[in-house]
């Protein structure tokens, strides 16, 4: 890596304990939350959004506990409402048709140990009420059995939804969530520990690294690491790794660009590789809408600039649209426009876009515009 680098080579030598990366306060709050809770037997309700780390949350809970037996996790949205009963209590021989042999379920096998349950907002209404009297006698039945299975057991659920809200709607019982909601932890997203994608970013690459020892590695500059803290990671931890991916893949031993991060990394764009139409693919899709002339030049008299009114129509031409990654591009296109028509003066360029030269200036911080644009002509993209 070379001197733009110096943070990230820091962050490298780095080591921590936990396996949840991060020394932002939302992370260290969150660790604090753990150490407190690890070492009882309570049950712990873990909330946040979909790739956050949740799973990463009942490993350290488990870990940091003083308990002998194993984690065992059961994702109850990946298994069928009518398989999940048999998956956690186990069942006798001949409990039902194929059952010939005695088996234990997740129950039991998490004996002196923890049960982490994810996604247990999908777990079935039926089971709910099961799940629920398990808790309050530290006990199990077996599918086809007659016999109490007595237990020592902790359980940690995680979910991306609201459980309030489920409650509400009658969709999850109000006594199992109040039995699970002992002690609850969020796991923030990754928008508000901006100063952890870093830290995070460093343990990404090292990982990949030791999978792929003879691959270079990609080379973030100074703006690639200020657009990757700046970006609001809806697809939180889980997306920085995919960008991680991404950059071995298209950036192997390869200075990455904060234009990079934004064009090729955030959207998936190979420079050089993908034809140039398919890279406009965001204007195409208006190219028919009213007051969009396709294949002619904007000023040449002949053709109109899209209205706001024309999007209207969008989703008979695309079932989908990211409004805020879509309005970025336009506002970044722009912005490079004007810079590049006034020879980046910041001053004359504020005054085509009709706005304060402060705020140009504050947007092209936090989009990492260069007013030295190093293009000789306008992006091929449309303005």
């Amino acid at each position: 890596m070379n001197g733009k680098n110096d943070k990230l080579t820091k962050l490298t030598a780095h080591k921590n304990d936990s396996i949840i990366v991060g020394s932002s306060k939302p992370t260290m709050d969150m660790r604090h939350l753990i150490e407190v809770v690890a070492s009882s037997n309570g049950p712990v309700l873990v909330c946040g959004p979909t790739g956050a780390g949740k799973e990463l949350v009942a490993e350290e809970i488990h870990t940091h506990s003083a308990r002998s037996g194993k984690l065992i996790a059961l994702n109850c949205a990946a298994i069928p409402g009518d398989l999940i009963e048999s998956e956690l209590f186990g069942y006798e021989k001949g409990a039902f048709t194929g059952a010939d042999k005695q088996r234990i379920g997740r129950f039991e096998q998490s004996h002196r140990g923890t049960l982490f349950l994810d996604e247990i907002g999908d777990m079935p209404l039926a089971l709910q009420s099961k799940l629920l009297r398990v808790l309050e006698s530290h006990s199990i039945q077996r599918v086809g059995g007659k016999n109490d299975v007595k237990l020592d057991l902790r359980i940690v659920c995680a979910t991306h939804k609201n459980l309030q809200d489920m409650v509400e709607e009658g969709t999850f019982r109000a006594d199992l969530f109040y039995r699970l909601n002992v002690f609850p932890i969020t796991v923030p997203p990754l928008k508000q520990r901006g100063e952890d994608v870093l830290e995070l970013l460093t343990v990404l690459l090292d990982k990949r690294r030791e999978q792929s020892p003879g691959v270079p590695l990609p080379v973030f500059s100074q703006t690639a690491l200020t657009a990757l803290m700046n970006y609001d990671w809806p697809g939180n931890v889980r997306e920085l790794r995919n960008v991680v991916e991404r950059a071995f893949i298209i950036f192997s031993g390869a200075e990455v660009s904060g234009k990079h991060v934004r064009e090729n990394l955030l959207t998936l764009r190979v420079p050089g590789i993908v034809p140039e139409e398919e890279n406009n693919a965001m204007w195409e899709a208006t190219g028919d809408l009213p007051g969009h002339a396709t294949g002619q030049v904007f000023g040449s008299g002949e053709a109109t600039l899209p209205q706001p009114e024309d999007y209207r129509n969008w989703f008979e031409h695309d079932d989908h649209i990211d409004l805020r990654r879509h309005l970025r591009d336009i506002e970044v296109v722009l912005i490079e426009a004007a810079l590049q028509e006034t020879g980046g003066m910041v001053s004359a360029a504020a005054d085509r876009l009709n706005i304060g030269r402060t705020t140009l200036i504050q947007k092209m911080n936090k989009l990492m515009i260069a007013k030295d644009l190093k293009v000789s002509s306008p992006s091929p993209r449309h303005p």
